[in-house]
């Protein structure tokens, strides 16, 4: 099954989905590695002691579909096999980005992640926060393992971009001013840098060129770009799968992409009332609603599809000076999914 079919099935069909996923992991012809990047990973997620060791469980028990190791190992694949360093380098970003979920939910208060209870509600934001930390010691510990200082570097960056996204987040909030450099600045760091990393350590873990590694780290910023539009679009629309209610970037004071595009657009005071309430944190749940409806049928959805589909077209650009077909149509579908998934 093609996987663009996999993500146009209807969620009715869970098990189904589940079952193709899998092939999709055999399509990739990633499936080997996959397999023993997640076995390294639980590995690392584990420990002696009885409070960490449980948290650590509940970290696993949670994981995801292993989106940025994927690209790291596909990569690695179109240059050369994939080798020791890839490894080390798929689980330190992995590990990473799991690092700064743990982080998110504290600051975003957040009581569900991937289905479950986020570690800050059921352990604490105490617990939360140090265990976000200790993965982000093992992440850098993963990267030293490389022997490569250009990859514990970046790694290093990476806490370094990430974080300066957190606070121009809370900056624009605070902010009256409304544009949509701001906000692809905002995203830039918090999100697509992670995915512009996968590629570019994912290229420089098997040795390839310095412009290969350099269209590599394009692409996966690309990628990053479209996962976090995509993400910002759910919250107008009830989705139980990924554990937020609608409307709730907003109750937050984040106006993302859809809200920016037809604010920019309109002169409809009322609204733009309602912005600055959603600002200020003031603004009540109908006047969310309305406002999220007011969104939708101004073009504010349909806008962030196109900006999505302008940057996969550019994906498909770089993935044609990519020789490895297997690798080339792999990446093509993995940024479909991205731009096309439920949750």
């Amino acid at each position: 099954m093609k996987f663009i079919e996999w993500i146009t099935i209807n969620s009715y069909f869970c098990s189904f989905k589940i079952r193709t996923w899998q092939n999709f992991i055999k399509y990739l012809s990633i499936e080997k590695e996959l397999s023993q990047c997640v076995e390294l990973y639980d590995k690392v997620l584990s420990h002696e002691d009885d409070l960490l060791g449980t948290i650590l469980e509940h970290v696993r028990s949670r994981k995801g579909k292993m989106m940025r190791p994927i690209l790291v190992l596909l990569t690695a694949k179109e240059f050369a096999p994939v080798n020791e360093v890839t490894y080390n380098v798929a689980l330190a970003l992995e590990l990473f980005h799991n690092a700064s979920l743990l982080h998110d939910d504290v600051v975003d208060e957040s009581d569900e992640r991937r289905g479950l209870k986020s570690v800050n509600a059921k352990f604490g934001n105490k617990l939360a926060v140090l265990v976000g930390d200790y993965l982000l010691s093992l992440a850098l510990q993963q990267s030293v393992k490389t022997g490569k200082m250009p990859i514990v570097n970046r790694i290093s960056e990476l806490g370094i971009l990430l974080s300066e996204g957190e606070v121009k987040q809370q900056a624009n909030i605070r902010n009256k001013v409304v544009s949509e450099e701001a906000y692809y600045e905002v995203i830039r760091n918090k999100t697509a840098e992670l995915f512009s990393a996968c590629g570019e350590l994912g290229a420089f873990s098997v040795g390839a060129s310095a412009d290969n590694v350099k269209k590599a780290k394009r692409l996966g910023e690309i990628i990053g770009m479209c996962f976090q539009i995509r993400d910002d679009i759910f919250d107008y629309y009830d989705n139980t799968k990924i554990g937020k209610p609608t409307g709730n970037d907003m109750l937050e004071g984040k106006l993302t992409l859809p809200a920016v595009f037809v604010l920019n657009n309109s002169d409809n005071a009322h609204y733009h009332d309602i912005a600055r309430k959603v600002k200020e944190g003031s603004a009540t749940a109908d006047e969310i609603s309305d406002f999220i409806e007011f969104i939708k049928a101004n073009g504010g959805i349909s806008y962030a599809y196109e900006v999505m589909d302008k940057f996969r077209s550019e994906a498909y650009d770089i993935l044609e000076s990519y020789r490895n077909e297997t690798v080339k149509n792999a990446i093509r579908g993995y940024v479909d999914f991205v731009v096309s998934r439920d949750k």
